[in-house]
């Protein structure tokens, strides 16, 4: 039988082992010697010393992380192409494609997000890839709720305490009451404990930074995947707005329709989506530019290779476009004059994808003679200002929708 402080020297050398496999710092080894140079008792007693150091070090760490602490509010941006969640404290912590990839069956989950999305266009006849939300509005409520439950999940997976989260939720401003219904279900049904929403065009103005509170009106067009929406804010309201059904989605699809047209080409979504930001383009920069398109021909049934250029994709979307561009002049030709002098002075704020695309801005400053001004970060805009909300609710209070 071995003497005890034999199995105690064994014991700390396998625990020491095992916590500097996980990282212990490389001087632990210098600090080893020279202990037993000093004369330290033993190794054994200086891996044990280790060890407890060790073990303070990474239980401070863990401490540290934040895991403790409950989320407890939680901001959603439910767009049509993206879904963004922010946490009070933490910032922008998933950013997912909103797409489900479902077993037509069964009727289980096969992916979420990006996993779902790399199946777009290429799953086998039992497997079906869902986007929930058409037109910035849920169009399937069963799949957004388990998309809403996967991703509030993944967001709270790595907290020892949980606890149901205040969700605040950004909304196009031309959905109907019925439609809010079912985003404010989709929520408390994915683990919400309450549920607010608040107007894209407003939670966008407030991620760019512009002062809503002020009685200077501030107009902002926020570009989305499935809507376009053009508000002018003062007062902590709307004062006047338009939304219209068209966005990005709506460029794909005239992109998808050119090529079938045009070169007896068939495309997917994923390939029109390339071809619309790598070569799409809504003014005429005078440089252009060319991409190679695979698809299907239509007439043979056999894939082929066509070059397409950044010209024919701008002639291509220009009814979208000039839709987007009438939709502002109508929100300018209904803000009151007083506001109308703000915006001369302080111009017009783009956000959401859509902004960008080449050349948008310039067109839009071509056909108003006012400033635009495109945000560094558009895809964020809308979830960042609702996180701004969740950290000072009393402030925003008056812009959520009851």
């Amino acid at each position: 039988m071995r003497p005890r402080g034999a199995r105690v020297g064994s014991a700390a050398r396998e625990r020491a082992k095992r916590i500097r496999d996980t990282g212990i710092p490389e001087e632990v080894n210098v600090r080893s010697k020279a202990f037993l140079a000093r004369g330290g008792a033993s190794r054994g007693s200086f891996l044990a010393l280790t060890t407890r150091e060790a073990d303070l070090s990474a239980l401070s760490d863990w401490f540290g992380s934040g895991r403790l602490v409950p989320v407890n509010d939680i901001a959603v941006d439910l767009g049509t192409a993206n879904t963004l969640v922010y946490v009070k404290g933490e910032g922008i912590v998933l950013n997912e494609p909103s797409v489900v990839a479902v077993n037509k069956g069964s009727k289980r989950i096969m992916g979420i997000g990006l996993e779902a999305k790399r199946m777009l266009g290429r799953t086998p006849e039992g497997i079906e890839a869902i986007r929930p939300l058409k037109d910035g509005v849920i169009a399937d409520v069963d799949i957004t709720e388990l998309m809403l439950r996967h991703f509030l999940k993944e967001v709270t997976k790595k907290r020892i305490f949980r606890i149901k989260p205040r969700v605040v939720v950004g909304v196009p401003s031309g959905i109907t009451e019925l439609e809010r219904r079912a985003v404010r279900s989709s929520a408390m049904s994915a683990g919400a404990k309450a549920v607010y929403m608040v107007d894209e065009p407003m939670a966008a103005a407030i991620g760019v930074g512009l002062p809503v509170e002020t009685p200077t009106g501030n107009m902002v067009i926020d570009i989305g995947g499935g809507t376009t929406e053009i508000a002018v804010i003062a007062l902590s309201g709307i004062v006047s707005n338009t939304s219209i059904r068209v966005g990005g989605d709506e460029l794909d699809r005239a992109i998808v329709t050119f090529l079938r047209k045009n070169y007896n080409l068939l495309i997917g979504e994923p390939t029109s989506e390339a071809i619309k930001i790598q070569i799409g383009s809504a003014f005429d920069f005078g440089e252009e530019r060319e991409m190679d398109v695979k698809g299907r021909d239509l007439v043979s049934g056999i894939p082929k290779t066509v070059k397409v250029h950044s010209q024919e994709v701008r002639e291509c979307i220009q009814e979208p476009i000039q839709a987007i561009v009438e939709a502002v002049r109508r929100a300018l030709e209904i803000t009151p004059p007083e506001l109308s002098a703000d915006i001369v002075d302080r111009g017009i704020v783009m956000t959401g994808g859509g902004a960008l695309i080449r050349g948008l801005d310039r067109l839009l400053y071509h056909e108003t003679n006012l400033p635009i001004h495109v945000d560094d970060e558009p895809l964020t805009c809308v979830v960042r200002g609702a996180g701004r909300i969740l950290d000072d609710l009393h402030k925003y209070r008056t812009v959520l929708v009851p």
